[in-house]
């Protein structure tokens, strides 16, 4: 069956694309586009026409299969240009997602309505791309420029409302949407061409001159987001030709460049965490879910699970500890009602499918239990065991431990089939990471359940097994451990934090170690001190700092001194430096960003080898994931391991 086909309905002509599983415009959807084209303007009978899709989704953009192949004609611009071109007013019908190239193709159409829940995007950025078949130069004739530049630049949709309310959408159906574009397609008398329309200025120039400054700061050294903006720019003073043939050269230099081939393999790899069987297999019910702890990440899990549609149960040793976790969660939502994420309804919806509690009965009836509490084995021990008394039988018993042994909590219940390890990454209702610990005997339908809920919550979900951190943790501790080296060895804190920044890092290992608190490494390492190889380099500059109280932001010190919250170098830690390393025997040498990017790069690759070795990780592309969804690992550089098998 052809993946493009046409039906009269009366004096209009219905285009459907048919190309399962999200109507990519690939190859064939080009050609049967440009023949339909043909078609209906050798019809004289035919007055308007409807360009619509089946199944789940408008076009929601190009074959990304097709990218690392020779282009195969038609090229989508010229579809685009015949269609925009033809004699009689083609209407796109959008329903599900126009991204990409499907938005290219809808603003090639002379009038645009969409189904209430659809979104409209063009996401090329996050591909290492820019648009490349008009998007950059139609869209600023539809929207005015700043809309335009915030969806171009920013790679983010937005939905049926908002795309009508700036322009970009004639009209919103509520109803069925294939009759309501008939109906809109029936009283268009002359197609509108967008190119033929001018440029839409921004609201306001100071602005989007602004606006502009944070994209490009915004981008660091990922290209892709630089160029976008310079092709509004060009967009805003070229003619629309000059600016087409702009548009597609850069494009086409972009589409070959490393980033975009790093930004695809983590699109692909992304795709692919949770393609185990055992995902694919029927999992356990998870619209009940239970907390056990209100803390920050307690609170963060619970917001995350009630944002989704979740009910929540949280469970405190106290009344004021719940009364404390409650307000937690009702902050997050609020903040989320502030940033637009949710209407007030929405909100209220949330709260009322939560309740904090001090009794662990009440979590008898939900499907799934996740303990946050405080990182101790006996502690969370003591909460398995409780959840094993009051929990029903088939419920899903997890942990959201960061290093433990989950096979040891497993083993404190009569069932250790039904436990698994659920990392959460802070803030748990932000961060989109979630690694999902499998412990030696945990049951099919319980790794499934574990996946159904990343989905759920819209999460990347990445498969891992039992070891001291687990894959992100794990490797963290390894090149956190080799920045300690460069300490002693002759770096200095902002210098690592500089190198690691300038490498695409939103904030160095330092910076980062202040923000979420030196206490808790230090417990850690308390820890394991006893199982420590004595033969391996120990550096105790973090211990000195914890032990003279430098606990990070929370202490207004830690690698950094704070003065009204920026960070500052500090004398008393250069001087615990330069003592260590006489401890030690270390005579200093300087060290440039490169080199210091370089041992931590060889450190992270390493253990990253080690977890594939051991099993702890599939993969290396879960490696990848892992490292950029939870540690701020460049995404357009492709992440550790992709990096090291580039060479």
């Amino acid at each position: 069956m052809s993946v493009v086909s046409t039906l009269l309905h009366g004096s209009v002509a219905v285009v459907t694309i048919d190309n399962p599983p999200v109507n990519a415009t690939s190859q064939a959807v080009r050609a049967g586009l440009l023949a339909a084209v043909a078609d209906i303007e050798a019809d004289p009978g035919i007055a308007s026409v409807v360009l619509r899709c089946t199944g789940r989704t408008f076009v929601a953009g190009a074959d990304v299969r097709e990218f690392d192949k020779p282009p195969q004609p038609p090229h989508l611009p010229d579809v685009i240009a015949a269609i925009e071109a033809a004699s009689r007013p083609w209407v796109a019908a959008i329903h599900g997602s126009a991204l990409g190239g499907g938005l290219e193709l809808a603003m090639g159409c002379h009038a645009r309505i969409a189904a209430r829940d659809a979104r409209l995007g063009l996401p090329e950025v996050t591909l290492g791309l820019i648009p490349g078949a008009g998007g950059t130069v139609r869209l600023p004739r539809l929207v005015a420029a700043d809309a335009a530049l915030a969806m171009i630049a920013g790679g983010k949709p937005v939905t049926a409302a908002r795309a009508l309310e700036i322009g970009l959408l004639d009209d919103v159906a509520d109803g069925d949407l294939t009759d309501a574009a008939i109906a809109l397609a029936t009283g268009l008398e002359a197609p509108r061409r967008t190119l033929d329309r001018p440029v839409r200025d921004p609201s306001d120039a100071d602005a989007f001159s602004a606006q502009v400054k944070r994209f490009k700061t915004r981008a660091g050294g990922q290209l892709s987001i630089r160029h976008a903006v310079e092709a509004v720019e060009n967009t805003l003073v070229t003619d629309a030709a000059a600016a087409l043939a702009a548009e597609r050269q850069t494009f086409l230099d972009l589409k070959d460049s490393e980033q975009a081939a790093a930004l695809r393999h983590v699109f692909f790899a992304e795709r692919a965490t949770l393609s185990d069987p055992r995902c694919k297999q029927t999992p356990r019910p998870v619209d009940r879910i239970g907390v056990v702890g209100g803390g920050t990440m307690g609170a963060g899990i619970a917001a995350a699970c009630l944002l989704k549609g979740l009910s929540v149960t949280m469970v405190e040793r106290d009344t004021e500890a719940a009364e404390t976790g409650r307000a937690r969660v009702a902050e997050t939502l609020a903040g989320s009602l502030a940033r637009g994420l949710l209407t007030s309804d929405a909100r209220d919806a949330a709260l009322s499918r939560f309740q904090a509690a001090t009794d662990y009965s009440e979590l008898a009836g939900e499907d799934l239990v996740i303990e946050a509490v405080f990182e101790d084995m006996q502690v969370k021990k003591q909460v398995f065991a409780r959840l094993d008394e009051v929990c029903a039988p088939d419920a899903v018993i997890a942990t959201n431990t960061s290093y433990l042994d989950v096979d040891e909590l497993a083993a404190t219940l009569r069932d250790p089939s039904r436990a698994i390890g659920l990392h959460f990454f802070s803030p748990a209702h932000v961060m989109k990471l979630l690694e999902i610990v499998l412990p030696e005997r945990v049951a099919d339908d319980v790794v499934a359940t574990g996946a159904a809920l990343a989905r759920k919550l819209g999460k990347i979900g990445v498969l891992a097994g039992v070891c001291d951190g687990f894959i992100g943790n794990r490797i963290m501790s390894a090149y956190r451990r080799e920045a300690d080296y460069l300490l002693e060895d002759g770096a200095t804190p902002s210098e690592v934090d500089a190198a690691m920044t300038g490498f695409g890092f939103a904030m160095g290992v330092f910076a980062m170690q202040d923000l979420a608190g030196l206490d808790i490494a230090w417990a850690m390492r308390k820890r394991r001190a006893a199982t420590r190889d004595p033969s391996e380099r120990y550096v105790a500059i973090a211990d000195r700092l914890c032990q003279a109280g430098r606990f990070g932001r929370k202490t207004g010190a830690g690698w950094y001194d704070y003065v009204d919250g920026k960070a500052r170098s500090a004398p008393t830690v250069t001087e615990i430096i330069a003592s260590e390393r006489r401890r030690a025997g270390i005579t200093p040498r300087p060290f440039d960003p490169e080199e210091i990017m370089q041992r931590l790069l060889a450190a992270m690759q390493s253990e990253g080898q080690n977890v594939l070795d051991e099993g702890i990780a599939r993969n290396a592309c879960d490696i990848d994931v892992t490292m950029i969804n939870g540690y701020g690992f460049p995404r357009w550089r492709g992440g550790p391991m992709w990096m090291r098998d580039r060479g």
